[in-house]
């Protein structure tokens, strides 16, 4: 069977998914290693971009939300008042009406994390911005080192600083992602799953450990009592 088309690039998708590690001939390293800068790099440009776009139908879904129980709020507390000064007759119940409005839409934002998430999207594309500064610093130092010399080393020794600089950047964008997906699955989760999150995420010894009772247990208000010992025997 034939595929439908061409395969499509991973970013086309509007999702964070991974993307194959270029592979090729390492005859020529500098270019190689360019190549794997300008993918690490384009891939962190295309978390803070997903980032900042979901930052933005969220905001504005937020302050819709926010501005609509505000209204509520000061129309509830205006309705009795006009009621009281003869102004409409039987506004108070139209008023609570207006309350019971405004505290839905705060709900509603409380319960979709509009507010909350379009924050964390916001710490989150700055945070990959930051570190991408860092890697594009840290890249021009590594090529100013060689090209400037003395260089340290041999070139081998150099390939490999190059590629452990990319491998930490990549790991510490995933980090960031995986910090923001786990912030969300605790807002959302109820009961005992963010105590079994943390449990998972944490390699520490457990403190909930099954310690065995004792064996004789002994009745209330006594004290344990040393076995008695031998006195030694006088030398004969």
């Amino acid at each position: 069977m034939q595929p439908e088309g061409p395969p499509r690039d991973p970013a086309e998708d509007g999702d964070l998914t991974g993307r194959p590690f270029p592979l090729g001939d390492w005859g020529e390293p500098a270019e190689r290693l360019d190549e794997l800068y300008r993918r690490v790099e384009a891939d962190a440009l295309r978390t803070a971009e997903w980032y900042l776009a979901d930052r933005a139908w969220k905001r504005r879904g937020a302050r819709i939300l926010r501005v609509a129980a505000a209204v509520g709020a000061v129309t509830g507390a205006a309705m009795p008042l006009l009621e009281l000064s003869g102004w409409a007759s039987g506004a108070s119940s139209y008023g609570y009406l207006c309350l019971l409005l405004g505290a839905a839409c705060l709900a509603c934002d409380r319960f979709f994390g509009l507010t909350s998430g379009w924050m964390r999207d916001v710490a989150t594309a700055q945070a990959v911005q930051r570190r991408l500064q860092t890697l594009q610093f840290d890249w021009a130092s590594e090529n100013v080192r060689e090209v400037l010399g003395p260089t340290e080393g041999t070139a081998s020794e150099a390939a490999e600083r190059c590629l452990t600089v990319l491998r930490r950047f990549s790991e510490d964008v995933t980090e960031l992602v995986r910090s923001e997906t786990a912030e969300w699955m605790v807002e959302f989760s109820s009961g005992p799953a963010p105590l079994v999150m943390q449990s998972l995420g944490s390699g520490g010894p457990r403190s909930d450990a099954y310690v065995p009772p004792a064996r004789f247990p002994l009745p209330p208000g006594t004290r344990p009592n040393m076995p008695r010992q031998r006195p030694p025997e006088q030398p004969r």
